[in-house]
Formats: C-alpha cells, sequence, structure tokens
C-alpha cells in the first residue's frame, strides 16, 4: 500500500494540471477574442494619448 500513497500526489497533480491547461487553451480565441482585443486596443490608446499629453506639459 505504500506504492499506492506514494502514487497519489502525482496523480493528483497531473490531472490538476492537464484540467488547468484544457482551461487555458479553451479559452484563447473564440468569440470573445475580438472582444478582448479591442479592450486591450483601447487600454493602450489611453496610456499613450496620456503619455503624449505629459510629454506635452513636461516638454
Amino acid at each position: 500500500m505504500d506504492y499506492v500513497s506514494a502514487l497519489v500526489p502525482p496523480v493528483v497533480m497531473a490531472v490538476f494540471f492537464i484540467g488547468v491547461i484544457r482551461v487555458i487553451v479553451k479559452t484563447q480565441g473564440g468569440a470573445n477574442k475580438a472582444k478582448e482585443d479591442a479592450v486591450v486596443d483601447a487600454a493602450l490608446a489611453r496610456t499613450e494619448a496620456v503619455r503624449q499629453e505629459i510629454a506635452k506639459t513636461d516638454g
């Protein structure tokens, strides 16, 4: 029975790891990809606008 107790933790961790990888792969792309990209682009545009405004006031 020692071998069972020695194998259980690695097996549980392997199953959990496979589940995490599957969730990551499933959430990549798909219908929400365009929305997520738009949100990131908007955030980058706001950041760049703030940087340019700071550069104008400092320069």
